[in-house]
C-alpha cells in the first residue's frame, strides 16, 4: 500500500470515483461529504451521452466525453450497477431546432475533428426506415450522425409528439440512475478501505443546510494529499479556484409511471422545443425530466416558470407523460467553469483539483478518476 495518504473532500460521483479507484490503486483514503441534498450528482438525470449533447465550441468537453463512454461498461459492471443501453434520441420541433441538430450533425461529419470520429457513434439515415428495428443496422463503424426525417425517427420511438420534425440516433450513448450509481459507489468505496469522516464543526452544518456556506477548509483536512472534489463548493475551498468554479442552478423532476398509461421510452429522448433543451431518461418505473439551467448563485428554489417549462417542452416531446405522477422536483447544482472543461490538476503541492464538470459529472467519473490516481502517482506537482 502507497505511503501517501489521500484526504478526498466532497461525496459526490466524482469524489466518490476518485476515492474508490484511489483505494484500488493502493492509497489510504479518506472522504469528507457534505451531504447536501442539492449536490449535482444525487438529482442528475444520468446520461451518459457526450454525442447527444455535444456543442459548438465544447470540442475538448465532448472528446473527454467520448473518451470516458468507453470506460463506462467496465466500470458499471465493477460497480454491479445496471447501464441503460438503447442510445439516445435527439429530436428538434421547430425549423430553428433542426438548424441547430444539422450543426451538430456537421460537427460529428467534419473530417478536420478527429477526435469525434469515434465506433461509438452510430448513425441511421432517413432512407433505413424499414431497417430501423435490424439489430445488424446500428452501423456502429460509421464515424457520422445523420439527421432523421419524422418519418425514421418515429420508427424508433411511436409515442414522439406531433410537433417532432426530425432527429439523430446515437446508439452508443448509455443512461444509469445515478442514485443507484451513489449508493453502490457508497458500497464499494467501504469495501475498499476508504475511511468517510464525519463533519460536525459549524461551518459544515451551515453548509449541508444549502445555500452558500463552504466546505471546510482543505487546512482542516491534514493529509498529504487533499483532493478538492466538492462539486459547486470547490469554489471556496481554494484561492485558485475562487474565480474558477460557481454553481449553475438546474431543476429537475421525476415523475412515476401509474397504471394504465404509456410505458416509459427505453431511450434517453433529448429534445429542442424553442430554443430550449429538455431531456427524459428512462427509469424502471418512470422518467427523469430536465433540466433547466440558470446563473443564480446557491438558489435552492424550485421556481413555478422552471417547472412550468419542463412540464411544457417534455409534453411536447412525450405526450403521453401527462398521465404520469409528478412525484419530485428539485434542484440540484452543478460546477461551471469559464469553458465548462472540468479542473482536474495539482493546484500547489499537496493539492488536486478534481472538479468544475459543469453537466458531465457522471459521464466523466471515471476518466477523471483515472486522471488523480496518475496524478497520485506522479507526484506531488
Amino acid at each position: 500500500m502507497s505511503s501517501v495518504e489521500v484526504a478526498v473532500v466532497g461525496g459526490g460521483v466524482i469524489g466518490l470515483s476518485v476515492a474508490w479507484c484511489a483505494a484500488r490503486a493502493g492509497f489510504s483514503v479518506s472522504l469528507r461529504d457534505l451531504g447536501s441534498p442539492h449536490a449535482g450528482s444525487r438529482v442528475a438525470g444520468g446520461m451518459l451521452a457526450p454525442v447527444a449533447e455535444a456543442w459548438h465550441g465544447e470540442e475538448t468537453v465532448t472528446a473527454q466525453g467520448v473518451e470516458a463512454l468507453a470506460l463506462w461498461p467496465e466500470f458499471a459492471a465493477t460497480l454491479g450497477v445496471e447501464l441503460f443501453n438503447k442510445g439516445t434520441i435527439t429530436v428538434a420541433t421547430s425549423p430553428g431546432d433542426l438548424a441547430d441538430l444539422r450543426r451538430i450533425v456537421e460537427l460529428f461529419n467534419n473530417p478536420d475533428v478527429e477526435s469525434f470520429n469515434n465506433p461509438l457513434v452510430g448513425s441511421l439515415a432517413a432512407r433505413d426506415v424499414g431497417s430501423l428495428n435490424n439489430p445488424s443496422v446500428g452501423s456502429l463503424n460509421n464515424p457520422g450522425v445523420e439527421l432523421l426525417n419524422s418519418r425514421a425517427i418515429r420508427q424508433l420511438e411511436p409515442s414522439l409528439g406531433p410537433s417532432v420534425r426530425g432527429g439523430m440516433f446515437v446508439p452508443g450513448d448509455l443512461a444509469v440512475d445515478n442514485r443507484e450509481l451513489l449508493s453502490a459507489l457508497h458500497k464499494a468505496c467501504v469495501e475498499a478501505g476508504v475511511k468517510f469522516e464525519s463533519t460536525v464543526d459549524e461551518s459544515v452544518s451551515e453548509a449541508r443546510s444549502a445555500t452558500t456556506t463552504a466546505p471546510p477548509t482543505i487546512a482542516t483536512a491534514r493529509r498529504s494529499v487533499t483532493v478538492i472534489a466538492a462539486g459547486a463548493w470547490s469554489g471556496n475551498l481554494h484561492p485558485a479556484l475562487k474565480d474558477v468554479i460557481r454553481p449553475v442552478k438546474g431543476e429537475i423532476l421525476r415523475l412515476a409511471w401509474r397504471h394504465g398509461t404509456l410505458p416509459p421510452p427505453t431511450r434517453t429522448i433529448r429534445g429542442s422545443v424553442s430554443g430550449r433543451s429538455v431531456y427524459l431518461v428512462p427509469r424502471h418505473d418512470g422518467i427523469v425530466v430536465g433540466a433547466t439551467q440558470y446563473e443564480a448563485g446557491f438558489d435552492t428554489d424550485v421556481t413555478v416558470a422552471g417547472v412550468r417549462d419542463l412540464l411544457r417542452d417534455a409534453e411536447t416531446v412525450l405526450p403521453g407523460i401527462a398521465e404520469y405522477a409528478l412525484t419530485e422536483a428539485a434542484v440540484g447544482f452543478r460546477a461551471g467553469s469559464p469553458d465548462n472543461v472540468p479542473v482536474v490538476r495539482w493546484l500547489e503541492p499537496g493539492v488536486i483539483a478534481a472538479t468544475g464538470h459543469h453537466r458531465n459529472g457522471l459521464l466523466l467519473a471515471p476518466h477523471t478518476a483515472r486522471l488523480v490516481v496518475e496524478l497520485l502517482k506522479g507526484g506531488s506537482s
